[in-house]
């Protein structure tokens, strides 16, 4: 054998594309030491699609402090490539199944540090941002990331709350943020489901995040209101939106 192409996804939860790379090419070291091996990692929006950029366009990964799944603190990351013009933020290094191993729980996870990532490439005078989307924990509507940029949700006492997956169903009013104002955002997606119904988010993918069958009905509910809440408050209409 005279040489091997890697281009491996990470294996969800467990291995990034990178990590299985340097394996197996190790692997294949010891059984054919001449043998050349081209390495690319690739990604599909879950952990690893940071790498995957960096090791094909270079540019550097910025360790920053975040807030984890459930609020606590952690270290992430994102990266920056085009001269520090442009971050690449992989919602997985704050919301991602990794952080939470055995304890899966959407309904109480939050994205809030997917938001905090986003804050510290903006504050880094970056023009563009591409978001990629995959592998998380979190059901909760993107609102936790919402609201670390500074976009308030109310419940019926008037009182500002961050929403999780769980609390959705309490929004009653939104204001928006325009610190995304200027800042070209593209977000990487590879699925087609809606919001919500058979065949979106709660019930498509809430399962592998740790949600029973009543669990699911709850999250649907609560990405149905939210949905409505935002469509009054936001004057847009996401629910139909392919991927939303």
């Amino acid at each position: 054998m005279k040489k091997v192409v890697l281009a491996p996804d990470s294996y969800k939860g467990t291995l990034t594309s990178a990590e299985i790379c340097d394996i197996i090419r190790r692997k294949i070291g010891e059984h054919f030491p001449d043998c050349k091996v081209e390495a690319v990692p690739v990604a599909d929006g879950g952990e690893g699609s940071v790498d995957s950029f960096l090791s094909v366009l270079g540019g550097e990964t910025v360790r920053c402090s975040a807030k984890g799944p459930y609020f606590e603190d952690i270290e992430s990351f994102f990266g920056l490539i085009n001269n520090g013009e442009c971050a690449i933020i992989e919602m997985a290094a704050a919301a991602g199944l990794p952080l939470v191993g055995e304890n899966k729980d959407p309904l109480s996870a939050t994205t809030f540090g997917v938001g905090i990532l986003i804050k510290e490439a903006i504050a880094r005078g970056v023009g563009k941002i591409i978001l990629a989307l995959g592998g998380s924990c979190t059901n909760d509507f993107g609102c936790g990331a919402a609201a670390a940029l500074g976009v308030e949700f109310y419940g019926k006492d008037g009182e500002p709350f961050i929403p999780t997956g769980g609390t959705l169903s309490l929004v009653e009013r939104i204001e928006k943020s325009d610190i995304l104002s200027g800042i070209d955002v593209t977000i990487m997606c590879d699925v087609k489901n809606p919001v919500f119904g058979e065949s979106g988010a709660a019930y498509v993918y809430a399962p592998q995040k740790g949600a029973s069958a009543e669990e699911v009905k709850l999250l649907d509910e609560g990405l149905r209101h939210v949905c409505e809440v935002v469509k009054r408050d936001i004057g847009v209409d996401v629910s139909t939106i392919p991927g939303g």
